[in-house]
């Protein structure tokens, strides 16, 4: 398997992880009990979670009026693009 397959399988399972657990804290916010950390998002979303942060932002309509959570992810989201594109063409 390719450097760049791997990546993506690794970009997969991160991004579903993270699509499930913003489903899971929306549920638990609506339920008034203990929530995930944005901590732990943005730590997630770093290491290759981005785009299930993003999905899950829209599909459970979580966390789509914080500001503070979400310019960081687009951010992460952005820089991991910009890396991906890089590599894509050979420049690093």
């Amino acid at each position: 398997m390719t450097v760049l397959m791997s990546s993506l399988v690794w970009i997969g399972i991160c991004s579903l992880y993270t699509f499930l657990r913003m489903g899971w804290d929306k549920r638990k916010a609506n339920q008034k009990e203990w929530r995930t950390s944005e901590k732990h998002f943005f730590i997630a979303a770093a290491i290759g979670g981005s785009f299930g942060v993003l999905l899950g932002m829209q599909v459970w309509r979580h966390k789509t009026q914080k500001w503070a959570f979400k310019l960081p992810i687009y951010g992460i989201t952005i820089v991991q693009l910009i890396l991906l594109y890089l590599y894509w063409f050979g420049w690093i």
